[in-house]
Formats: structure tokens, sequence, C-alpha cells
């Protein structure tokens, strides 16, 4: 078929999108170039921008996306660098940006340059576990606690089945509800240096056959939503999904006032007021000024899954002045969802930002390079909010807007 009588048949409906690839011998990038060219004609459009990339097409169609027609391209700066003392990170990081909101990398720049002159920021995992929770309906409520009590009893039996499923995921914890006659059974993996929901996925739904199987259950949803994924709550904040990441510094007076302008005082009054007693107002899980604002930064740089944004928005700064006079100033994060393999991470650009921070990949030991990228993403949230909340206390924000062109 030739390519204007192919097009043609995309536009009438006759060929879908996704059956393009089958009349092009399987050619991803010329199914890419079709694909696109019948949009111009369906919407009245030149999609010019749209097929100018770097992309390699054939893998990302295989991992990452469907009814490929190009790419979204954003902005990328580079803030830092930060100095970050964790378990996994140890040394100065140049961190990836890419964002369209204006004055983003100049405030996190601000904010790296004050933890480094006050000797750098602590940052450690608490906790890592990918969660995964499928809702399964007993009999009656009855059968539901007695489900729950074999569950209880089997936990080796589940841990063997789940961990057949890879090499590299452990089965680190099991927690249950019933409400009803519903049962809801959260699992809770480490996954090695992925971000792991596939993983985690992959393995509850051959634990949940053998339940169905051993005790009659019916499987309604693989997801019961108390995983908690992609979605605020209380769950999350509480008892953490991905990996619980907390970063400190302590900034000193004289840092405080020459980079940030403020002092103090001010600065642990404006957590107080805002993160705390405004967020409780409010009933916000974010007990914090901009989380979201780094997190989505980073993830859409490094090809993570940009949804768990929501999650990671979740948390709470903290400042208190020390006995010197100084600023303790930290960040708890308990839902973040990154990874150094698998998803987005191996695109081409995606992978440069990764590297640009020196975590691409698996690491030495399984689980590592995922680390050490957690901890220095809290440093960077860290520094965040650390310029925010400073530039409230100097009362430049609407300054720094101006000044910028934003």
């Amino acid at each position: 078929m030739e390519e204007q009588e192919l097009i043609d048949k995309i536009v009438k409906g006759e060929v879908k999108f996704h059956e393009v690839e089958k009349h092009v011998g399987n050619d991803a990038r010329k199914a890419t170039e079709l694909r696109r060219r019948a949009l111009d004609v369906l919407t009245e459009t030149q999609l010019h921008n749209l097929s100018i990339f770097s992309i390699d097409v054939e893998r990302a169609m295989k991992a990452n996306i469907e009814n490929f027609i190009g790419v979204a391209q954003v902005p990328m700066g580079v803030a830092g660098p930060v100095q970050v003392k964790g378990d996994f990170a140890n040394g100065l990081y140049h961190i990836p940006l890419a964002t369209t909101e204006g004055a983003l990398v100049a405030s996190v720049n601000r904010g790296c340059t004050a933890i480094n002159k006050s000797g750098g920021a602590i940052s450690f995992v608490m906790q890592d576990g990918m969660a995964r929770a499928p809702v399964l309906k007993a009999r009656n409520a009855s059968h539901a606690r007695e489900s729950l009590n074999f569950i209880n009893r089997s936990k080796d039996k589940l841990k063997e089945i789940a961990e057949s499923t890879s090499r590299f995921l452990k089965l680190e914890g099991i927690q249950t509800w019933i409400v009803g006659r519903n049962l809801f059974v959260r699992f809770v993996y480490k996954t090695g240096d992925a971000m792991g929901m596939n993983m985690a996925t992959i393995a509850t739904d051959e634990v949940i056959k053998f339940l169905e199987t051993e005790l009659e259950l019916k499987h309604v949803a693989l997801s019961g939503n108390v995983c908690v994924d992609k979605k605020s709550s209380a769950l999350n904040l509480i008892m953490g999904r991905g990996k619980t990441v907390i970063a400190e510094v302590v900034l000193t007076r004289d840092v405080i006032k020459e980079v940030l302008k403020t002092s103090p005082e001010a600065m642990a009054d404006i957590v107080y007021r805002k993160c705390l007693i405004g967020s409780a107002l409010a009933s916000s899980y974010g007990f914090n000024a901009q989380f979201a604002n780094v997190i989505a930064a980073i993830f859409i740089a490094t090809g993570q899954d940009a949804a768990h944004v929501v999650e990671g928005s979740q948390g709470f700064t903290t400042a208190e002045l020390t006995e010197d006079g100084d600023l303790l100033f930290s960040v708890t994060i308990p839902s973040l969802q990154v990874g150094t393999v698998g998803g987005g991470t191996a695109l081409g650009t995606q992978r440069e930002a990764l590297e640009i921070i020196g975590v691409y990949g698996a690491g030495e030991s399984p689980g590592s390079n995922a680390s050490k990228f957690a901890e220095i993403v809290g440093a960077v949230v860290l520094a965040g909010e650390v310029s925010l909340i400073g530039a409230l206390g100097a009362r430049h924000l609407t300054e720094a807007h101006v000044r910028l062109n934003r």
C-alpha cells in the first residue's frame, strides 16, 4: 500500500492507529511518521516539533508508549552541585531538572548553595518497600477471618511463591484488613534498583492465584486501592511506600543571612505557621512548601513514573532553632518511588540525566543505586524547601519571578 493511500485510510478510520505497523513491515519509525501525517490532516495542524527527537522509537514502543507520534520536549536545566552525605550517596552531585516553571532551577540552585555552605545535607533511606494490595471477596466475614488466619500461617509459602517470579524481588511484609466480607492484603516488596511496580504486580498475581485455589476466595481486583498507588492517602503518609527518605541540614545563621537574606527565626516561624498550621487547616497531607515541584522536575528528567509525584508530594518540612542560634531544617518524604533501571530510565535523554547524577543502571549490590538516587532526591527536595522558605522570609518570592521575567 502506498503511503498516501495508507494515510487516507487512517484518516477515514479504515486503519486504526495501532494497526499502522503491520502495513509498513513493522517499521516503527515509518509508522510513527504516518500516524503523525494523518493527524496533520485530521486536526488541520502542522506537527513539526513533535517530529524532532533522538529517541529510540522501537525501544520506546516496546516498553513505554503506544500509538507513538513523537515527543513532548521539556526544557532541562541543571542545579547544584549539592553535597550529600548518606549511606549510599557521598559527594557533590549535579541535578538535572526538567520543567517549564521559570525560577524553579534557580531556586533549587540557591538552596544547594545554602546547604553546601552549611556543610552539606545528611540524607538517608529509613525504609524501602513497594506495595501492591489486591481485594478479595470471601463468602462472609467469618470466611474472610479464616482466610486471614491462613495467610498469617502461610507467610513462608507466600514468600516462596512471590520470590519465584524475580531474582531481585523480596517479600518483606504482608498487611491485612477486613471490611465486611472484603479482604484487603497489602504485599510489600524490595525490588532492587527498579521502582518495582510491575515486579510487585506480577508477584502478587501469582500469590493471589494460590490463595484463590486454597481458600475459595474471589479475586476482585489486583489493586484494591490500599496499595496506595498514585493517590493521596493517610496510609502512605504513615506507613510509606517505595522509599521513605529523611534529609536534613543545619543552616548557620551567617549562611541564612548571606545566601537567603533572612533569619533562622523567620524561617522557623514560616515553617510552623505555613507548613504545619496552614496544611492542617487545609487537611492537606503535604506539610511542606513545594515537594511536588522538585520531585516532578527530577522525575521528568530521569524517566520516573511522573504520576508518583502525587505520593511524593506528601511529607513534612520541619525547622527548629538550635542552642547556637542556627536552624535545623529537615524534610521527611514517606513515599518516594524511584528506580535506576526499567521504565523510562533507559530512554536516551533520561539515561543521560541519570548518568549526570551518577546513578544509572543497577548497583553493585541490588538496590544500592536506587537508594543512592533516593538520598540525592531527598537532598534536592531539601534544597527546594530551604530556598522557598528563605524567599518567603525575605519577601523575595515575587521579586524573583519578576526579575527572571516569569
